[in-house]
């Protein structure tokens, strides 16, 4: 299913070639990203530690249980994530739009938070935004994802966080297709695709 945002309940950007840092500050502000700083280092490599899947091991067991909460220590999280990840996940951090690992996938799979694994979307609810971040219409289940009212950088969001680990993933907002008219708009720092 290749779902389309309605071009008339999102901003269009024209300009010129010389206007790609207006590009990347505009859709900051436009579709709700506080992008991380474009001089922030590489990101990490990936731990090391990860199971016969290829999956990170010290995800929990199960991808769909949300009622066996998961919490480390800040050290913890350091040592488990990216760099990258640990931005994102752990200090509400927005990758660059068009930057990240997912935004332009279009393979059939899950995505998984990437601090605790709990699968989060469905590859069939992905859509095209055109914002450069991947957006969703719902998550998996409500209870997979929860969500805080963020009145950080001047504007009024809704942010959106992992249901077991609390890791941030985005935000959603009112301007998504129907069936449920939102755009769960997340970073892909803070999931991992799973193709099945």
């Amino acid at each position: 299913m290749n779902l389309r945002m309605n071009p008339t309940r999102r901003s269009v950007l024209a300009i010129g070639l010389g206007g790609a840092a207006l590009v990347v500050a505009r859709a900051s502000r436009l579709f709700g990203a506080d992008t991380m700083s474009q001089t922030t280092k590489p990101a990490s490599p990936a731990p090391k530690s990860t199971s016969g899947n290829g999956l990170p091991s010290f995800w929990e067991a199960s991808g769909t249980d949300v009622t066996k909460k998961v919490t480390r220590s800040d050290e913890e999280w350091q040592k488990l994530l990216t760099q990258e990840q640990y931005q994102v996940l752990r200090h509400q951090g927005t990758e660059p739009a068009f930057t990240g690992a997912t935004w332009n996938n279009h393979e059939h799979g899950v995505y998984r938070c990437a601090g605790c694994g709990l699968e989060l979307f469905d590859s069939r609810t992905k859509f095209e935004s055109g914002t450069g971040w991947p957006s969703f219409w719902t998550p998996i289940a409500k209870d997979r994802v929860g969500e805080t009212r963020d009145l950080s950088y001047g504007m009024a969001r809704v942010e959106v966080h992992c249901g077991r680990c609390d890791g941030h993933q985005g935000h959603v907002f009112d301007d998504g297709p129907e069936p449920t008219g939102l755009r769960y708009c997340m970073n892909s720092a803070a999931m991992v695709f799973e193709k099945r």
